[in-house]
């Protein structure tokens, strides 16, 4: 049986704001303390895991977490440049409210159907879906009997997820993936499947 171990890289400047703002691939931002210390205790959940290889997006926050995951393995990381995070267009930077304010038919339109309209100037979830589904599904298939770590973000493993169950993109981008969250699929008999979704009981009361 071959896994996929998905983890969400550890928090950033704009993911501890209040409002958060949308980072997306153009902002590549550092780890916060905090969001190193989530990212440690990814590492210390994961030190005793049967862990062959970890993957990352290039972006640093999600490169530096799995670097920091992979050290107890002795495994060098590799940066797969198609991991990064979904394009956000013109949104890059801004809070949700902002967005809201400023482009309220774009919102509507983004909101009700992310599939089709997606971020203005950037991706639809069906545009990374595309990107990313076939990667990780032959991640899977070329390591039998495997467990493989790929540390990346929000909007990816959301379209990932979200192809994986079935639903439509506007539901896959209400799955909660927190900073260090960590979801589990599985390859049995040619079959993918959800083990679990965001476990976070290792991140819990970090930078609370």
């Amino acid at each position: 049986m071959e896994q996929l171990i998905l983890v969400r890289h550890g928090a950033t400047r704009a993911n501890l704001d209040r409002p958060y703002w949308i980072q997306g691939k153009g902002r590549d931002e550092p780890l916060v303390p905090v969001g190193l210390q989530q990212a440690q205790a990814v590492r210390d959940y994961l030190r005793s895991w049967p862990i062959t290889a970890v993957v990352t997006s290039p972006l640093q926050r999600a490169r530096r977490t799995a670097e920091i995951v992979a050290e107890p393995h002795g495994l060098e990381v590799r940066v797969i440049e198609s991991l990064h995070e979904g394009d956000v267009g013109r949104w890059e930077g801004r809070t949700w409210d902002e967005i809201q304010a400023a482009d309220p038919e774009e919102y509507a339109r983004f909101t009700a159907d992310p599939g089709t309209h997606g971020y203005p100037g950037g991706e639809n979830f069906s545009q990374v879906a595309a990107r990313v589904v076939p990667l990780l599904s032959t991640l899977l298939e070329t390591h039998a009997g495997q467990s493989v770590v790929v540390v990346g973000h929000q909007i990816t493993h959301r379209a990932f997820l979200g192809h994986l169950l079935g639903i439509p993109a506007a539901a896959a981008r209400r799955l909660r993936l927190d900073n260090g969250g960590v979801s589990l699929v599985r390859r049995a008999q040619g079959q993918h499947y959800l083990q679990t979704l965001n476990f976070t009981q290792h991140v819990d009361g970090i930078g609370a």
